[in-house]
């Protein structure tokens, strides 16, 4: 196994774990600085976060049923920010269930270790993981906690309906996936969208059919069922509504213009 790269005390790999639990917490931690590692706890996964944010570990080893914020949720903030999003996620838990390990894939972690843990499997993949670093992100993100908050919950929230327009969860739980609830997912809508989180849903569908009206043979009907509208007929609807034409019409007319150009 290659050798750490770090070689004094101030440059030892700093860990978060994020675990709700004080009996695993306290396994990790002795495991852990055992091997020489440096150590930040978090009890749930809005504490890791906001840890992650402000102490920038090197790796984060992190529970998925938490109270408050799940690991997930967690997770999925930590990727959608540009500060946290390099730093490698280990989710290390008893949800196990292959669609669960799959979930937690899709939202960005490197890597998955079943409760109850051998310690020698921890560290081999924590090693693996911190000898493969993933690139930083040089993009500039707003300034202030709160406002940094909320834009990371708004691109969070945005990212998780365009992913789930076909099946979009109610706005509870929408909000909860994204570490909100409803009233302040709503809040940071209005204020960073202009609209309420369901006139924008709305707009995300209209504008993912036309874009598979413009480049694709798919029929109509099936298009409507890909971007979430129960009927082909409410589809038409709400289309003839929002672009002044019916979506077969749209699309013919698409088709002509491109044949001129």
């Amino acid at each position: 196994m290659p050798r750490m790269k770090y070689t004094s005390a101030d440059m030892l790999p700093q860990i978060l774990l994020v675990d709700d639990s004080p009996h695993d917490l306290r396994l990790l931690s002795e495991m852990l600085r055992a091997k020489g590692f440096r150590l930040i706890l978090a009890s749930d996964g809005r504490q890791g976060y906001q840890r992650a944010v402000s102490r920038q570990p090197d790796l984060i080893l992190m529970d998925v049923e938490m109270p408050d914020m799940d690991g997930f949720t967690a997770c999925r903030l930590l990727k959608t920010d540009p500060a946290t999003r390099h730093i490698p996620v280990i989710f290390l838990t008893a949800k196990n269930a292959p669609e669960e390990r799959l979930q937690g894939f899709h939202l960005g972690g490197v890597d998955y270790v079943s409760k109850p843990f051998l310690a020698e499997e921890v560290i081999a993949r924590i090693r693996i993981h911190l000898n493969h670093p993933q690139p930083m992100s040089h993009q500039t993100w707003v300034s202030g906690t709160a406002r940094r908050t909320d834009e990371v919950i708004a691109q969070a929230a945005v990212q998780l309906i365009q992913d789930r327009l076909e099946q979009m969860p109610p706005l509870p739980e929408l909000a909860r996936m994204v570490g909100a609830h409803e009233k302040k997912l709503c809040a940071i809508f209005h204020t960073r969208f202009g609209m309420p989180v369901s006139a924008f849903i709305g707009e995300a569908r209209i504008r993912a059919a036309r874009k598979l009206l413009e480049e694709t043979d798919i029929p109509v009907q099936q298009i409507a069922e890909q971007v979430g509208f129960g009927t082909g007929a409410g589809f038409a609807t709400t289309f003839r509504k929002r672009m002044g034409m019916t979506p077969s019409v749209y699309r013919q007319s698409w088709q002509d213009k491109e044949e001129e150009a």
